[in-house]
C-alpha cells in the first residue's frame, strides 16, 4: 500500500531564482509540482523525503529557463486489487455506499 521510491523529474527553474538559495528553490517547487500529485504507474506521491541528487543545469535556448534533472526518495500510496483498506464511510445510499482511504474515493455496491 505504501511504498518508498527513487523518482527523477525534469525541473526547470527562472533566472530570477539563480543565486545562493539555488537549491532550497528547486527542492521547494518540486515539493510544490509533486506532492499530492497522482500517477499511474507510482500511485499518489504522498511526501518527498529525501533529495538524492541534483544534476547539472542545461539552458533553455530562447528562454533563460533552465532545467535540472533532480532524483528523489519519495512516499507512494498505491492500493492493489484484493487488498485490504482501513476507510471511512463519507455517504451511503440504496445503491451501497462511498467511503475514503486516504486520497482514494472508494464506491462499494450493494450487489
Amino acid at each position: 500500500m505504501f511504498f518508498h521510491i527513487v523518482l527523477e523529474r525534469n525541473m526547470q527553474l527562472h533566472p530570477r531564482h539563480f543565486g545562493r538559495d539555488l537549491r532550497d528553490k528547486l527542492v521547494t517547487k518540486l515539493m510544490k509540482d509533486v506532492e499530492g500529485t497522482c500517477s499511474g504507474r507510482h500511485g499518489f506521491i504522498v511526501a518527498i523525503t529525501g533529495i538524492e541528487n541534483v544534476g547539472k543545469g542545461l539552458i533553455r535556448d530562447g528562454t533563460g529557463f533552465v532545467t535540472f534533472p533532480v532524483k528523489y526518495q519519495c512516499v507512494v500510496f498505491r492500493p492493489f486489487k484484493g487488498e485490504i483498506l482501513e476507510a471511512v464511510v463519507t455517504m451511503v445510499n440504496k445503491m451501497g455506499f462511498f467511503a475514503e482511504a486516504g486520497p482514494v474515493q472508494i464506491f462499494v455496491s450493494n450487489h
